[in-house]
């Protein structure tokens, strides 16, 4: 009982987000999901639909973890950032707008921010 009230909450606050955050072909949507895993990130262009560029925590590199201090979940998040940021790079892509998802800017969600203003990506 308590989870789904919990979800719902969430959708909530992400439909509240998303009246505001739109993605545009210059500027796209930095759009993020968390599972109590994984953090996943993506940029959409909300006039298409279409998602342009995607990373997640599944595609950071052991190694990748591996050299950095510590392998909490906000630096997995980090280092998720710095990739999508490089991937966005390569595709010519400097800015985009943050949708959180409805999560708080907050530990993960926060880390991966980070990651990818460090890499780049200006929001």
């Amino acid at each position: 009982m308590g989870l789904l009230k919990k979800v719902e909450q969430r959708r909530r606050r992400h439909r509240r987000v998303r009246r505001k955050v739109v993605g545009t072909a210059g500027r796209l949507r930095l759009s993020v999901f968390r599972s109590n895993r994984h953090i996943y990130a993506q940029l959409i262009d909300d006039a298409t639909g279409r998602t342009i560029v995607a990373a997640s925590s599944r595609d950071v590199s052991p190694k990748a973890l591996e050299s950095s201090d510590a392998t909490t979940k906000v630096a997995v998040a980090k280092s998720t950032g710095l990739l999508l940021a490089e991937k966005a790079a390569a595709m010519n892509i400097r800015s985009a707008v943050f949708d959180r998802g409805g999560y708080l800017f907050h530990g993960r969600v926060k880390g991966l921010a980070e990651g990818s203003r460090e890499g780049g990506l200006s929001f």
